[in-house]
């Protein structure tokens, strides 16, 4: 509900505008990026710029007509590029824009025994072998929670699944966190600073999609170019490397797309391995599935399926949604010792201004606060210990010193 003024109601925001991870958001949360989204324009440019190029060849070979020569470059060239270049650009946008498959994190440490009794029995135990290593829960400091959990997956297989102490939760199955966008994603792949975003299960397709289109483009800006050289040498006397001096424009796009060709290639192939073997690159360079059995291997034709032939899944964040801000702190809510207890020490009919060190009756402050210096326990953070202020041999940290008596001066 919004206001008069079109501004959202006190204590409500979008939940976009109160994510804790460092996503950037554009268009009212509709579009998600990476914290490193700038690179996005680099690689634009890396792509657009041989592109431009050729399309310039194809147009000036369009009004060429002082020769007979058959033409290598021209209409359609030059529709080819760019269509092929606008598809190259859309998919680079739809990896770089779309939630990766965020995990939602939890507001609070999973209870004791909330999802899993295993877990819980063995929390139980105060006794830890060596072995085990334990997650102290935030809202309960002596509830201890195993860092990993044993989970069934399709197939009968048991995986193991580990706790992520950022997003208060235990990160599914072939989940990680990323360090960049701080947020747990689901089937995380890799974060990739060239789209500046996590590749995970809702955005991989339209990455492959992307870098195998980039390496077509490529090679067929490679090819053309040399078609072109090809196609001058009558002019140039049948030299060809008269007729390459003579198209410099094409040999800088044979060399820039020659040295392209081999990255985006090379992580064609790879990512092309890796989706028919059913992994991730984070997978594959932690868990070696070469050497062990991969519990989601399904096949060739079942894994390449899994990525183009699926429906997507939606994004488990509705980053548009409306969501109530938790309230603000009081201006006084009885000292630090009240916030951090969440005890009353005040009644509700007792006004006191600790802070300038007055009060309105003398039974206005309860005895447990009488004679504490705030300022000092602030600066010291220190806590109450009654056995220590029994002690006389200690000195009280929270005893405020006697100021010397003037003459004149009544008690």
């Amino acid at each position: 509900m919004l206001t008069t003024m079109g501004e959202p109601e006190p204590g409500r925001r979008r939940l976009y505008q109160v994510w804790k991870g460092s996503n950037k958001f554009l268009c009212g949360g509709r579009l998600i990026f990476g914290p490193d989204a700038g690179s996005l324009f680099l690689s634009t440019v890396l792509i657009a710029s041989p592109l431009v190029g050729l399309c310039f060849q194809c147009v000036t070979k369009l009004n060429y007509s002082g020769s007979s020569e058959k033409q290598a470059l021209g209409m359609p060239a030059l529709v080819a590029t760019i269509l092929l270049g606008l598809a190259d650009l859309a998919f680079l946008f739809l990896t770089s824009s779309r939630d990766p498959g965020i995990v939602p994190r939890n507001a609070r440490s999973p209870e004791r025994g909330d999802d899993d009794p295993a877990a819980a029995a063995a929390a139980e135990d105060d006794v830890a072998t060596p072995s085990t290593e334990w997650v102290m829960s935030a809202a309960n400091p002596h509830l201890r929670l195993p860092r990993t959990r044993d989970v069934a997956v399709a197939g009968g297989h048991v995986v193991r699944v580990k706790y992520c102490d950022t997003c208060l939760l235990y990160r599914p199955p072939r989940a990680s966190h990323c360090s960049i966008c701080n947020n747990c994603v689901q089937k995380f792949d890799h974060h990739c600073p060239w789209v500046g975003q996590c590749i995970g299960l809702r955005n991989y397709r339209f990455f492959f999609l992307f870098i195998s289109t980039s390496t077509f483009l490529c090679l067929y800006v490679f090819v053309l170019s040399w078609l072109n050289i090809a196609a001058q040498r009558g002019s140039h006397g049948g030299s060809l490397l008269r007729s390459m001096t003579g198209e410099p424009l094409s040999l800088v796009l044979i060399v820039y797309t020659f040295v392209s060709a081999w990255f985006v290639g090379g992580l064609t192939v790879f990512h092309t391995y890796l989706m028919s073997t059913n992994q991730t690159t984070y997978e594959n360079f932690r868990y070696r599935y070469d050497k062990k059995e991969n519990p989601y291997d399904r096949g060739v034709p079942a894994n390449i399926s899994e990525v183009f032939c699926t429906g997507m899944p939606p994004s488990m964040n509705r980053f548009r949604a409306w969501v109530e801000l938790p309230e603000p702190p009081e201006a006084f809510d009885g000292g630090p010792l009240a916030s951090r207890n969440k005890i009353d020490l005040i009644g509700p009919d007792e006004k006191a201004d600790l802070e300038m060190g007055r009060h309105h009756h003398p039974g206005g402050v309860p005895a447990i606060l009488q004679g504490l210096h705030y300022a000092e326990m602030e600066k010291n953070s220190a806590s109450v210990h009654v056995k220590d202020r029994q002690s006389a041999e200690a000195p009280d940290p929270f005893m405020i010193p006697e100021a010397p008596r003037h003459d004149g001066e009544v008690e």
